[in-house]
């Protein structure tokens, strides 16, 4: 039997940040679309290959940055006189769901959102307050340090080991571009991040954090879920990280819904210590003795959300439609062995490391979800690849050129 929903209940998918290619955007608006749900999302109208799919009731468009509350609140109101009625607002990036949460008591005149401490999310999202959070309550996390001179970042790399992983604390605060997350191999590179904290231009998403890389190849693993007020999970996931991008260092490219009933209790136990209700993405890491170290938090829907779609299907941003429109909520039918591929992200990585282009064109064929391609809605899937595949294809034809020269 499948769950009702409530038609009356418009969306309102809210991004702050100007990234066209954001396919969790895309699963959000098929998924409730194909619901019978209307949905609106903040979007570039033009360029965007979300604009484009049959299940978007309108595109809007951006406001002030989030750093401006007052005008994006007004901007806002102003969306949701266009949409007609209260709308459940849905942040799919770390600024809009920190904005959200600060101002739901001044949101909640036009929109309907879960209601959580205001700055709670904000704590957890913030990559140094996380290990304060972590240090406190008990919650294993990676050995980390945070340097601010070359002496400490040499001090901290020979404590932490080489190959290291260094992030900014407050990513959403990055230019547009900057990667959050790096890989570091050599001293001078971490001494080279230690220093762009110093600079103006970065010192809003500081301070830089040298983490030491825990786990092994296959350790990579995240957790999504939705939780009630009482912070009860009404439904949630483990996936494991096929592929990664960058490695070892980014998010999902490639993975799959395993049952992990250790890790999921693990993050249920988690959120229930830090008090925390509404949706999570959490990233953690296998070491070798079988802990699970959390290495990020992301208070907002995860852009591979779409994997956890289960034998009645229901996903994350449906259960939450349910939940917050007084809908009960049926217990979730997991459908492990699912998996997931992010088309253009794949065959970028399979160009760039050749050898593994076989298996990365398997995946891409075999996924029982594309971040994409559907077949019941392919205008943002040509709309993607006319931008999205044009490098890889590109570098495969050159490839293929400079192959076929030097053949006798």
């Amino acid at each position: 039997m499948h769950p009702e929903f409530d038609a009356n209940l418009p969306v309102l998918i809210l991004r702050t940040n100007r990234y066209p290619l954001h396919h969790g955007t895309l699963g959000a608006i098929r998924s409730l679309g194909r619901a019978g749900i209307e949905v609106h999302a903040v979007l570039e109208e033009h360029g965007n290959p979300s604009a484009r799919s049959r299940y978007l009731s309108q595109a809007l468009p951006f406001g002030p940055a989030p750093d401006e509350p007052d005008r994006l609140a007004a901007h806002l109101t102003g969306l949701a006189m266009r949409i007609g009625r209260r709308a459940l607002l849905v942040p799919v990036d770390d600024a809009g769901a920190l904005f959200a949460a600060r101002h739901a008591e001044r949101l909640s005149k036009h929109y309907v959102l879960p209601r959580q401490p205001p700055h709670l999310p904000e704590q957890v999202a913030d990559k140094s307050q996380l290990l304060a959070h972590c240090t406190a309550h008990g919650i294993d996390c990676p050995p980390s340090s945070v340097p601010e001179s070359a002496e400490e970042t040499t001090a901290a790399v020979t404590e932490l080991g080489l190959p290291l992983i260094a992030k900014w604390s407050r990513p959403w605060s990055l230019a547009a571009g900057q990667r959050s997350t790096t890989l570091v191999s050599t001293v001078e590179h971490a001494r080279q991040l230690v220093a762009l904290a110093q600079d103006p231009a970065h010192r809003a998403a500081g301070p830089l954090i040298l983490q030491r890389l825990v786990g092994h190849s296959k350790g990579d693993w995240f957790f999504q879920g939705y939780f009630d007020q009482s912070s009860n999970c009404l439904f949630g996931g483990t996936g494991r990280k096929h592929l990664a991008r960058p490695v070892q260092a980014g998010h999902t490219i490639t993975g799959e819904w395993v049952a992990n009933p250790e890790l999921e209790q693990h993050a249920h136990a988690l959120i229930k210590t830090l008090g925390y209700s509404g949706m999570v993405d959490l990233d953690f890491r296998e070491t070798e003795s079988r802990a699970y170290h959390l290495v990020d938090f992301n208070p907002r829907l995860g852009a591979q959300f779409r994997l956890f779609r289960d034998r009645q299907g229901l996903d994350l941003v449906r259960v939450q439609h349910l939940h917050q429109s007084g809908r009960p909520v049926p217990p979730a039918q997991p459908d492990y062995g699912r998996t997931m591929v992010v088309e253009n992200h794949c065959l970028q990585h399979a160009v760039a490391h050749p050898t593994g282009l076989p298996s990365g064109l398997r995946q891409l064929g075999r996924a029982g979800e594309h971040a994409w391609y559907a077949r019941d809605d392919m205008a943002p899937f040509l709309a993607m690849g006319a931008d999205g595949l044009r490098w890889p294809v590109r570098a495969l034809a050159r490839r293929a050129l400079r192959a076929g020269r030097r053949r006798p």
